[in-house]
């Protein structure tokens, strides 16, 4: 049975797009709130009114072993789109980042619905596996690009893309205000927050690391304790044993959910390279950005990979304004040895942050993504879109 006309489907795989995806859904709701919506996603879509026939719980993971790992989960995910796509025959899929499922996801919904298909947060293309801008050429009818130096790749490929800004803009529109410090004392201490990732694959490579680094740090400066991120996808258990076998008495603090709590209040981070640090960029929060993953996948990554840093924020800028330490670099004393000299030199390190918010541009990124979204609606190219947005500017002029 089919669904009344405006149902979106809209599917992610990772916390981060669980986030922007909720967001997306609620500026198309404004636009029109007759829409209705189903999907894979999180808490943050569900809490937006997406009724989500897969949780993405089990899905995200990073390089090639821990992907095959969780082939079981992704393959009933997949499993479980294709059937709801066949009985709701949505007439808007939404993909949100998530490459490798959604490109397959893209090309099913196209060989098997009438759906338009809308591609927010692209593969990083620019990146590696370049071969991908064909498949968005074929099976997508229109891309919402979210870095300016993506344009020229879509341009040059002949796909219909706009690039509708960085959401994470909208979600950090002015940097932290922060009193700064010269010195630490045990009235006032230094505060790093640990941010390990959101998979549970990160958890394991990256947090014993860290919280050793951290330990470290403080036998340096004592007057220093440690705020531990602990993402909504992991659970509560699995971050406090690893703790427990390191704990030092109120040496650290978990912070569940939003990390935003974590950024008002620490000097500095320790952090997973991910879209966490662009959010700390924009924060203008210096930073240390760690990775490692299996060696396979490693070996794998320099191989495909055609970028210089691995930071959102040092390829935006060109340099390394957050640095880096990956694999074999991501030991205990190099990150101990890196965050004290950030410690030291907190100032110089916020300064260099400032341009990735000029770079990036200002507000609005979700409301013109939701925009082209809709506008891809049946019956959208009869004014469908122009209407909404005069019925709803006729409303206020009323009120």
């Amino acid at each position: 049975m089919r669904c009344s006309n405006g149902h979106i489907m809209v599917l992610t795989g990772e916390p981060s797009g669980d986030v922007h995806g909720a967001y997306l859904v609620t500026a198309m709701q404004r636009l029109d709130p007759t829409l209705t919506f189903s999907g894979i996603g999180g808490s943050c879509m569900a809490d937006a009114g997406v009724d989500l026939f897969f949780s993405i719980e089990n899905l995200s993971a990073m390089g090639l072993t821990e992907v095959i790992f969780q082939f079981r989960s992704i393959k009933k995910a997949f499993d479980c789109f294709t059937s709801q796509l066949r009985t709701t025959r949505p007439d808007l899929l939404v993909l949100i980042d998530y490459p490798g499922f959604n490109l397959k996801a893209a090309r099913f919904a196209k060989h098997n619905s009438g759906a338009k298909v809308f591609y927010y947060i692209t593969p990083k293309i620019w990146a590696w596996n370049r071969s991908r801008i064909r498949q968005i050429k074929q099976f997508v009818d229109h891309a919402g690009l979210i870095f300016p130096f993506e344009e020229k790749l879509y341009k040059k490929a002949k796909i219909p893309a706009t690039y509708v800004g960085n959401p994470l803009v909208d979600q950090y529109p002015y940097p932290l205000q922060r009193t700064g410090k010269k010195n630490a004392t045990g009235s006032d201490p230094w505060i790093i927050g640990l941010l390990p990732g959101s998979r549970k694959t990160e958890i394991h490579n990256l947090l014993h690391l860290m919280v050793t680094a951290a330990k470290m740090i403080h036998t340096v400066v004592p007057h220093t304790r440690f705020l531990v991120s602990g993402a909504s996808s992991i659970p509560k258990k699995e971050i406090e044993t690893i703790l427990a076998s390191h704990e030092k008495t109120g040496l650290f603090d978990i912070i569940y959910g939003n990390p935003g709590q974590i950024f008002e209040q620490a000097d500095m981070l320790i952090a997973a390279s991910g879209t966490i640090t662009l959010e700390a960029a924009l924060c203008e929060i210096p930073t240390v950005i760690i990775y490692k993953m299996s060696p396979f996948s490693f070996r794998i990554a320099k191989t495909v990979v055609k970028v210089k840093y691995a930071g959102l924020a040092n390829i935006i800028v060109g340099s390394q304004v957050m640095p880096e330490l990956l694999q074999t670099d991501a030991s205990p004393q190099k990150i101990c040895k890196t965050a004290l000299d950030m410690l030291n030199n907190l100032p110089a390190y916020t300064q260099k942050l400032g341009v990735v918010r000029r770079l990036l541009g200002g507000t609005g990124a979700t409301g013109r993504a939701a925009k082209i979204a809709v506008g891809l609606l049946p019956g959208a190219g009869q004014g469908r879109l122009s209407k909404l947005l005069f019925d709803k500017g006729r409303q206020t002029l009323l009120k």
